[in-house]
């Protein structure tokens, strides 16, 4: 097997997990939901850090965006149509780049599991595995989607009791209570 120096380097630690029992089928499921596991668990960990690394300027760009919609509304109460469609419009794009912030950012959780599937395409791919009453079979990609829910399933039930954490929930908590305040805050307009 032809290998990239880099794979070369971690193929010990990995297929470790590939080896517990001894014997193919359950090496190869605890195997696969250990990749899992640790996929998951590293893209959980990435997406906090970008997350924190990011969180001034989609905080800047969320209150932008809702001052020109305060903005907006104002210019539409007293019929400024050409004030309301000029504050929408910048409304609209401070939303944008909010928004195109948290989307790059959700791909950070997905990085992980793509290494992960390469590493195991070098390893599995040849492997199948032959679906009952059928003539399909499902190869290693399959087993990892699986595995991968069920750690997910697993993860999501424990995930706020680590620390780490923990700290981001409380973080992400504190955006939840400021949208509500925002949202019941009434309205300061002065009678005309």
């Amino acid at each position: 097997m032809n290998m990239h120096p880099v794979w070369i380097i971690i193929d010990p630690y990995l297929i470790w997990s590939f080896r517990l029992t001894g014997y193919a089928l359950p090496d190869f499921l605890l195997g696969t939901f250990f990749m899992a596991w640790l996929a998951l668990f590293m893209g959980e960990f990435s997406v906090s850090l970008v997350f924190l690394a990011i969180r001034p300027r989609v905080d800047a760009a969320t209150l932008e965006a809702r001052r020109y919609q305060d903005l907006s509304q104002e210019a539409l109460s007293t019929g400024d149509k050409e004030a309301y469609t000029a504050a929408n419009k910048l409304a609209n794009d401070a939303f944008g780049r909010s928004f195109f912030m948290q989307v790059a950012m959700s791909a950070a959780y997905f990085w992980p599991s793509c290494v992960a599937i390469a590493w195991m395409g070098l390893r599995f791919s040849e492997v199948e595995f032959p679906l009952l009453f059928s003539s399909i079979s499902m190869g290693f990609i399959g087993i990892y989607i699986l595995m991968f829910a069920g750690a997910y399933l697993i993860f999501k039930r424990i995930k706020f009791k680590l620390p780490y954490f923990r700290r981001i929930k409380l973080i992400l908590d504190s955006y939840d209570q400021q949208r509500s305040l925002a949202a019941n805050k009434p309205d300061i307009h002065p009678e005309a």
